[in-house]
C-alpha cells in the first residue's frame, strides 16, 4: 500500500499529477519516472529516503494521471514541464534530483541549462538514447506520417493479473506479487471492466526528429551538481549502447560517480529498489 498523496496543478496548459512522499518540512527531493511509467512504481524506492527528504514525482505529460496533450510529444516540453514544476514547489534552494532512464534524460539537461538550480543529480540507467544519423531523417518523417493519421488506442486487459503476466514476460525476474504492484502502476479500471494502460500510446510514435548526442553532451559539460550513475548490470539498454559510447557521455559531467548494480536489469527501481535506495543514500548522505 502506497504512503503516498497526490496532487493536481496546472503546467503549462496540461493538469499534471504529483505525487507527494514525506513530510513537507523536510528538504525537497525531485523523482522523474521513464518513458511510460508512472511514478507509483517508485513507491518501494523511495520509503527508505523519507528520513531526510520528502519526495515529490510528476507523472510527466501522457503518463500516469497527467494529462494528454493534443500535439504529441517533443522532448523539450518536458524540460519546460519540470522547470514550471519547480517553479511551483521547488523554493530556492538548490534541488536533488533522481531521474530514471528518459526521466534522467530531462533532468540531466535540466541541470545543464539551469546549472544553479540542481545540487545533486542521481542518474538511474539513463542517457542511454543511441545517436541517430541524418540519412535516417526522411525515413521518420515518412513514418510519422502515415502514422499520425491512424487513431491510436490505448491497449486494455482482461484484469490487472492478466497485466501483470504481461509484465512478467517483459520482465521475467519479477514476481507475481511484483509484477501485480507494477501493473497497478500502469494501468487502471476502464470502467467497461477492463483494465487499460495509463500512458498515452502516441508515445509509441515515430517523432520526425532525430537524436543528437553531440548537443545533448553540449548542455551537459555545463552541469555542476555532483552527480551519480546508477546502472544495471543486466540492462539491455546499456549493452545495446556500449561502455565507450556510454563512458563518454558520463565524462561530460564534471563531478560524477558511478555504481553498477551486478544482475539488474533497465528497471531498477521495481528489480531492485532497496539496494537502489541504499546506493542513493549513500551518495547523498555518507
Amino acid at each position: 500500500m502506497s504512503l503516498s498523496t497526490s496532487s493536481f496543478v496546472r503546467v503549462r496548459g496540461l493538469r499534471y499529477h504529483l505525487r507527494h512522499w514525506g513530510e513537507r518540512s523536510k528538504p525537497l527531493l525531485l523523482l522523474g519516472h521513464g518513458l511510460l511509467d508512472a511514478s507509483a512504481t517508485f513507491d518501494d524506492l523511495v520509503q527508505p529516503l523519507l528520513d531526510h527528504h520528502q519526495v515529490i514525482a510528476p507523472d510527466w505529460r501522457g503518463c500516469g494521471y497527467s494529462q494528454w496533450p493534443e500535439d504529441g510529444y517533443w522532448f523539450a516540453d518536458y524540460i519546460a514541464d519540470l522547470d514550471a514544476i519547480i517553479d511551483h514547489c521547488g523554493g530556492e534552494a538548490p534541488l536533488t534530483m533522481i531521474g530514471h532512464s528518459m526521466g534522467g534524460q530531462i533532468m540531466s539537461l535540466y541541470a545543464g541549462l539551469k546549472p544553479q538550480r540542481v545540487a545533486k543529480l542521481v542518474l538511474l540507467d539513463s542517457l542511454q538514447i543511441p545517436d541517430m544519423e541524418t540519412r535516417l531523417l526522411p525515413q521518420r518523417y515518412r513514418r510519422w506520417l502515415l502514422q499520425v493519421r491512424e487513431p491510436q488506442r490505448a491497449k486494455t486487459y482482461a484484469s490487472f493479473e492478466v497485466l501483470a503476466e504481461r509484465i512478467r514476460i517483459q520482465h521475467p525476474q519479477l514476481s507475481g506479487q511484483r509484477a501485480l504492484y507494477v501493473a497497478h502502476g500502469w494501468g487502471t479500471e476502464d470502467g467497461r471492466g477492463r483494465v487499460r494502460l495509463l500512458a498515452d500510446p502516441r508515445h509509441r510514435l515515430n517523432m520526425p526528429g532525430l537524436y543528437r548526442v553531440d548537443e545533448s553532451m553540449a548542455i551537459w559539460r555545463e552541469v555542476r551538481a555532483a552527480t551519480l550513475f546508477i546502472d544495471g548490470g543486466a540492462s539491455p539498454m546499456r549493452q545495446a549502447l556500449g561502455e565507450t559510447a556510454l563512458n563518454a557521455r558520463k565524462a561530460c559531467f564534471a563531478d560524477h560517480r558511478v555504481a553498477v548494480l551486478p544482475g539488474i536489469g533497465h528497471m531498477l527501481h521495481f528489480e531492485a529498489p532497496a539496494a537502489t535506495a541504499a546506493l542513493i543514500s549513500e551518495f547523498l548522505h555518507g
